[in-house]
């Protein structure tokens, strides 16, 4: 049997990181959550996540300095990066993915979309 696909949620907002993880676990995945920067940053190095979402704003390290940060990390390389920000410019977008961000999603969004967006990352769980 494999291993749950696992995702890390990285959010200051404690509301949001809720909802989000009742809903990925219930579509079977396995969630871990960060409420800031620097504790996405150990969660993501010592867990080796499938596939990370990351707000922009957060304190300790907004989502660009840990996206810079990880992708620094051989390890961390290839994990997509998604950023989830309230920020929807398109130069927002831009500074994103000049990070190493793989994705952009601009809050707020609908669950199913964060769905999709993960299926296209790592393919429909089964």
């Amino acid at each position: 049997m494999a291993d749950k696909r696992k995702i890390l949620l990285i959010d200051d907002e404690y509301f949001l990181l809720e909802i989000l993880k009742d809903r990925l676990e219930f579509h079977g995945y396995e969630v871990l959550t960060a409420t800031d920067g620097k504790e996405g940053v150990e969660k993501a190095l010592s867990e080796k996540p499938d596939l990370i979402f990351m707000d922009i704003m957060m304190p300790e390290m907004d989502g660009l300095e840990v996206t810079k940060l990880l992708r620094t990390k051989p390890e961390m390389k290839d994990i997509p990066i998604i950023c989830l920000s309230a920020l929807g410019r398109p130069a927002d977008i831009e500074s994103a993915k000049e990070c190493g961000a793989n994705d952009y999603m601009v809050k707020p969004f609908q669950a199913q979309e964060l769905l999709e967006k993960i299926e296209s990352f790592l393919g429909k769980e089964s």
